[in-house]
């Protein structure tokens, strides 16, 4: 007997936090709070401006053929048609005045956002900059909402100022018509409905598979990159690579075209039904008008106005379904928007207790009983650490690639919380402190470090106020780059980072791994953290490297985490991680003397590296 298959309902995405009028007004008092009181006054100014300049163009035809009826005298027809022009003329000057002058009110509310955003991730918890996949999606759509004048972090004034401007329309039309008969006004709206809800779903067809043309869009631009990056150009030429990603590309921009052609199709049908029911709803109107007018119940020049205005009264009823409709999705926007700023913090900061670090204290660093697992892993990536970092020791802790090691250089520095057991600070779980208070016991150096667009000073000093150049130039020479430093035009206030200077300096590996620690010299924390910082170094250079941070560092509570078994001898203990534990402990003599997994290892590298140095016969 065949089993029946299980099908696994598709799960529903989450309901937004806040509706569109929620995130309207959201939006309303933001403006206010960054003094743009005038965006929310403009965007009304224009509404009404917009309904004033559409009533003119209503009126002028009707109101000069009436006066011909009339037979008014010439003078008093070029006097009308100099009213409405001048009328027309003062309207959309003050239209185009308050449109200009409404831009930059809208960009200062949007880059409000944008600098909320940025905060919000320069100071969100670890956890969840690192690994948090809810959080981090959130992040890329907020930050999409913010990219352009087009998205809704500013579009939704636009939309804002139309729903005004519809809403107003419809309510002049409505009077106007409804002196006519009630029943145009029903027929009008109801094909204006009708039609509406005929194109919702044809119209959203783009929307329901933005995801499908995002990737698309996504895969053609990385493309694109690949065949314009200097980085590639070396592949590109010598591996003749250059085919394959035409070949790719031309793949993916045919997908991309079929993707719109199939978007076109549908909406061509939403095209036609537009097409017939305003025909018939026209062919209604122009029937019952033209009956009123032979009855003598209407004039030509009314009967030219009520046509136009009905066709115009069906506008506003669309617009206003429309703009709703378009609010609506920019709504969704907004409240990811707002739920990642609000997003929660796993640590606490202000609420913390307060923390101020002492260079010259002797502090001791705990884990006790501590594990740790990453979102979505099947086990520990460490597993019950207890270990004591004493005052003024130096810890070096190694292992294989992926032992653990960053993680727990990580746990130390409060980056992480473990997910059972606890870090201690002088007997104190460190969950009791605001963590950022807490970050600064820490002088911590990564492989992955960063620099930034500034000066070399400002780089060691990490800020660009009230740098103390004595001690960055003490800084400098403890690390041995001085003479580096002052043979340059600029010495110290050269600029790093080409992507934004041309001119910018460029330092070496090792130049810039001194660099780095003449700015752990500069912070003064009492700890000291080095996550294999030199692993892009050769043995002597990585070994010359430490040898500084340990006379540099002397006196302090130091970690040092390398690959290279021999760099970290000089440390008071040494640590091998194996299968999330702590495998084995002791000095380097010790551990040799102990011929275990630690001796086995530096006997392979030791041997890899006489190897290397042994010249080819």
């Amino acid at each position: 007997m065949e089993k029946t298959p299980t099908v696994v309902p598709k799960e529903k995405p989450p309901r937004p936090k806040y509706n569109m009028w929620q995130s309207a007004w959201y939006m309303l008092r933001l403006s206010i709070r960054e003094k743009e009181k005038k965006v929310p006054i403009l965007c009304t100014a224009t509404a009404l401006l917009a309904v004033a300049s559409n009533l003119i163009s209503l009126a002028i035809t009707p109101v000069i053929l009436g006066a011909v009826e009339n037979r008014s005298p010439l003078g008093t027809l070029f006097g009308l048609i100099g009213i409405f022009v001048l009328s027309g003329m003062v309207v959309n000057a003050a239209a185009e005045y308050v449109s200009v002058n409404s831009l930059y009110g809208r960009i200062t509310v949007r880059t409000a956002i944008i600098t909320k955003l940025n905060t919000k991730m320069a100071t969100t918890s670890y956890p969840n900059a690192e690994f948090d996949e809810k959080f981090l999606k959130m992040q890329a759509k907020a930050q999409q909402a913010v990219s352009s004048n087009s998205e809704a972090t500013e579009a939704i004034w636009n939309t804002l100022t139309s729903l005004l401007q519809n809403v107003l329309g419809f309510l002049v039309y409505l009077a106007l018509l409804s002196s006519v008969n009630p029943l145009l006004i029903l027929v009008v709206t109801g094909a204006s409905l009708l039609g509406y809800f005929i194109n919702k779903p044809l119209g959203e067809y783009g929307y329901r598979h933005r995801e499908e043309e995002g990737k698309l869009s996504k895969t053609l631009m990385y493309y694109f990159t690949c065949a314009e990056s200097a980085g590639m150009a070396k592949d590109i030429r010598l591996f003749g690579i250059r085919p394959w990603l035409e070949e790719l590309y031309a793949k993916t921009l045919k997908a991309y075209q079929a993707f719109h052609r199939r978007a076109h199709n549908v909406y061509i049908w939403g095209s036609v039904a537009d097409l017939v029911l305003a025909f018939l709803r026209n062919a209604f109107v122009y029937a019952y008008l033209i009956r009123l007018m032979l009855a003598g119940n209407l004039s030509v020049s009314l009967f030219l106005l009520y046509f136009t205005a009905a066709g115009s009264f069906s506008g506003w009823v669309t617009g206003i379904l429309n703009t709703l409709l378009t609010m609506h999705r920019q709504g969704l926007d907004l409240s990811t928007v707002r739920e990642c700023l609000e997003y929660p913090e796993p640590f606490r900061f202000e609420e913390g207790e307060s923390l101020e670090p002492d260079p010259d204290r002797a502090y001791e660093l705990s884990l006790e009983d501590v594990s740790f697992r990453y979102p979505e892993a099947d086990k520990d990536i460490l597993s019950h650490i207890s270990l004591t970092l004493h005052p003024g020791e130096k810890l070096a802790v190694v292992g294989l690639n992926g032992a653990g090691k960053t993680t727990l250089v990580k746990l130390l520095c409060g980056l992480l919380d473990p997910t059972h057991g606890r870090v201690l600070l002088d007997g104190r779980d460190i969950r009791d402190y605001n963590r950022r208070d807490y970050y600064r016991m820490f002088s911590a150096v990564f492989q992955d470090f960063s620099l930034l667009a500034v000066t070399i000073a400002a780089n060691v000093a990490q800020t660009e106020d009230s740098i103390d150049m004595p001690r960055v130039r003490d800084c400098i020479g403890k690390a041995g780059l001085t003479e580096k430093i002052e043979s340059l035009p600029k010495q110290y206030e050269e600029k790093m980072c080409r992507d934004v200077y041309e001119n910018a300096v460029m330092l070496s590996g090792g130049e810039t791994q001194r660099l780095m620690l003449a700015r752990a010299l500069y912070k003064n924390a009492p700890f000291v953290m080095l996550d294999e910082p030199t692993a892009a170094l050769d043995p002597l250079a990585e070994a010359n490297l430490y040898s500084k941070y340990h006379e540099m560092t002397r006196g302090r509570s130091s970690v040092y985490i390398s690959h290279r078994l021999a760099s970290t001898r000089f440390c008071d203990r040494i640590l091998l991680i194996e299968d999330g534990r702590i495998a084995e402990e002791g000095t380097h003599e010790g551990l040799l003397a102990k011929g275990g997994r630690y001796a086995e290892l530096f006997e392979v590298q030791s041997r890899y590296y006489r190897e290397s140095e042994t010249p080819s016969q």
